[in-house]
């Protein structure tokens, strides 16, 4: 048997694992954190499935590997995965941004104020126009990405937690450590902002983006009345774990726009992540003999790091 050694267990790494150990490989998973993966850029992240939202600004590599990555989350991971779309919406004053989505992405229907209530019925009246992308969802990296590691772990991959990998002679070296590889990469890091709170008088069934010129936010829903809010992006090599006081200000003032109710929302945690990115802001397998690098998933790791691996371990397989 053909042993695979993986560095790094966020969602890349999570999911060559998981692929690889049903191709009748040895997988080895080694993580510098603990199980918990508190610090790593997967557990920060909103969990947006979005691939035909992210195509207002994204390459169509992303729209292709974003759809495929759906397909792949329905099938291996069900019970986690909630595909019912996701829907964008602004203010009168920014309607020429929506009018921009419009003609730079796909498969959404325009929504008037009665489709938006149908949709989200809290959001009743506040807002005139917006796009409903049905194809889309999302999930919750925080209680996804255990279910995961117990997934790999029932096909017999062994983690080693709290560990630097080293050479152990493996026939395969995956490395998907995001911005800890810039030393063999040439990765930037793209810093994510997010604010979770808790408000018990609003509902909103899926992710909700809010366009804005200077601070468009996205706001995607989690169990018990939870809310994920973030946006940001601001390019920096600081790992760092602590939010800005202006951008701090600016999403919950967007959220507070978005719907009064969240102004009186409970704040559960400020954090930040640090994204890899190449300067292309596209993602890449490289390969350099029996090593493999997956890397620069910039702000589109949940939605396209399945289709990522399957692509690598076809690398593998079919060389």
């Amino acid at each position: 048997m053909r042993k695979i050694s993986i560095i790094g267990s966020g969602v890349a790494g999570l999911w060559c694992g998981f692929l690889l150990s049903q191709k009748d490989f040895e997988v080895h998973i080694y993580e510098r954190q603990d199980h918990t993966l508190s610090e790593a850029c997967s557990y920060r992240a909103g969990g947006m499935l979005a691939p035909y939202c992210e195509a207002e600004n994204a390459e169509p590599l992303i729209t292709s590997l974003g759809v495929r990555s759906i397909a792949l989350w329905k099938e291996y991971f069900p019970d986690e995965t909630f595909i019912n779309g996701s829907l964008l919406l602004s203010h009168p004053r920014d309607g020429n941004m929506l009018r921009h989505f419009e003609d730079m992405t796909e498969n959404y229907h325009i929504c008037d104020k009665a489709a938006i209530s149908k949709l989200e019925p809290d959001l009743s009246g506040r807002f005139e126009k917006g796009l409903f992308y049905p194809d889309e969802g999302h999930i919750a990296p925080r209680k996804l990405l255990p279910r995961m590691i117990e997934a790999c772990r029932k096909n017999n991959v062994t983690f080693h937690f709290c560990s630097e990998y080293e050479q152990d002679h493996s026939d395969y070296l995956i490395d998907t450590r995001g911005l800890w590889a810039k030393d063999a990469q040439p990765l930037r890091g793209v810093k994510g902002e997010m604010v979770i709170i808790r408000c018990k008088d609003i509902t909103l069934k899926r992710p909700v983006r809010l366009l804005h010129l200077r601070h468009p936010l996205y706001i995607v829903p989690r169990a018990d009345h939870h809310y994920m809010i973030g946006a940001t992006t601001i390019e920096t090599e600081t790992v760092t774990h602590n939010v800005s006081l202006r951008s701090a200000g600016e999403l919950l003032t967007q959220a507070y726009h978005l719907h009064p109710a969240f102004g009186e929302a409970e704040i559960i945690e400020f954090n930040t992540g640090l994204r890899p990115a190449y300067e292309d802001n596209l993602p890449r397998i490289v390969t350099d003999g029996h090593k493999f690098y997956l890397n620069g998933l910039y702000r589109h790791g949940w939605t396209i790091a399945p289709a990522l691996a399957e692509q690598l371990v076809d690398k593998i397989i079919e060389p």
